[in-house]
């Protein structure tokens, strides 16, 4: 097969880039740029704008309010948002005289496995892409979709269009991927819940990871994944500015010159605290656990934050699984007790690990203003702490000042 000669990049562009006219035609100067500058440009797009939208996901969704459920059906109208952006971002580029092919998600080669709503990437077969780039043709891909084994359109979850993105990145063997949205690139904290943040000129790939794990909506997270896993080059920018964005830099290659980066959270966050029939330290005791472990996995419940504590078995769970858990803990008789309303706020670093002082700094941060921590977890680049989900915002802002995020 011939494949072009040109560096391939991958640019990616959200819903509010492709939702407006003036959208689509800054998106067409950034496709002319790379054309410019001698790349061979794979435009991947999101369903045009937010809810209300007529054509944005959540719009379409809302046709289905009320009626029974199909999940193959259900998938099928997601994806046409898509598959709509394609074609108008496909006739957009014409019209600035690029030529130019929409391409669906299974049309691109991308093979899923096959899990409504949620799949997982399993391989991409860039054949078609390859084929239009070596002709001279821009491919315009239709995110957040692809094909499971048996031919069944299946859509890859919620900002899944970074993981098109990057899929194809890794499958093209791109110089880069660019993922253009309506802010200047990835910041310290949510704007929303933080005012003092800044753009991140550079962030290590695991941190990005952790940041879109822990709740950070700038980056999918299954594409800050493969961005980990792959050292893919990747850059966060802002379709509608000339501002750099920030550069997702390959974790050999680049150590941050402080011990926190950045502050994530996420809200919607339920605990529960269930008695174990057995005394703690007994076999009986770890037994228990064990099963409660396995029906929750067997039930789809993701458990987060799971400690035991005495006789009880403590763990965190997102609040639309709240019945299930429940569902579970009753069939095997179990008391437990729920807390509701709760949100998690990570502190993000990949410079604290063995850094003496990093949990003392945080807890004076969150005591200083008044937070209520009620569980922690860490790993090597986070600390975590559940809080009431009210103090959300006071608990970001007092570790962001803490750890002095905003500064240079």
């Amino acid at each position: 097969m011939e494949r072009t000669t040109r560096p391939i990049v991958v640019m990616k562009f959200g819903g509010t880039s492709v939702a407006t006219p003036a959208g689509r035609e800054a998106i067409a100067r950034r496709v002319r740029a790379a054309l410019d500058d001698g790349h061979a440009p794979v435009v991947v797009v999101s369903a045009m704008g937010r809810r209300g939208a007529p054509y944005a996901t959540d719009t379409l969704l809302g046709l289905l309010e009320d009626l029974p459920g199909d999940e193959a059906e259900r998938d099928w109208l997601m994806a046409a948002g898509e598959i709509i952006s394609a074609v108008v971002c496909s006739h957009e580029l014409r019209g600035a005289g690029i030529p130019a092919k929409a391409f669906t998600g299974p049309e691109a080669g991308i093979a899923t496995d096959g899990v409504h709503g949620s799949a997982a990437v399993t391989s991409v077969y860039p054949g078609p892409l390859l084929s239009a780039l070596s002709a001279g043709t821009v491919p315009v891909v239709a995110g957040f979709q692809g094909m499971a084994d048996d031919g069944r359109l299946t859509t890859l979850g919620r900002g899944g269009t970074d993981t098109t993105a990057c899929a194809l990145g890794v499958a093209l063997s791109a110089e880069s991927v660019e993922i253009y949205t309506d802010v200047d690139g990835v910041a310290t904290a949510d704007p929303r819940a933080c005012e003092d943040t800044r753009v991140l000129e550079t962030i290590r790939a695991d941190e990005l990871f952790q940041m879109a794990r822990h709740g950070s909506r700038v980056v999918h997270t299954p594409a800050a994944e493969l961005a980990l896993a792959s050292g893919l080059a990747v850059r966060v920018r802002n379709t509608f500015s000339d501002h750099p964005g920030t550069e997702v830099a390959d974790i050999a290659g680049y150590r941050p010159d402080r011990v926190a980066t950045a502050v994530s959270h996420a809200d919607g966050v339920a605990r529960l605290r269930v008695s174990l029939p057995a005394p703690e330290g007994t076999r009986a005791h770890m037994s228990a656990q064990t099963r409660v472990y396995r029906a929750m996995a067997e039930a789809g419940v993701s458990l987060d934050m799971f400690t035991p504590v005495g006789e009880s078995l403590v763990f965190s769970i997102p609040e639309p699984m709240l019945d299930a858990a429940c569902s579970v803990l009753s069939s095997l008789g179990l008391t437990y007790q729920v807390q509701a309303g709760l949100a998690k706020v990570t502190l993000v670093g990949a410079g604290m690990h063995g850094v003496p002082g990093v949990m003392a700094r945080l807890a004076e941060s969150l005591d200083r203003a008044g937070v209520t921590v009620l569980q922690t977890a860490d790993s090597h680049a986070t600390i975590s702490v559940l809080i009431p989900a009210e103090e959300t915002s006071t608990a970001v802002q007092a570790l962001h000042a803490g750890f002095d995020l905003g500064g240079q």
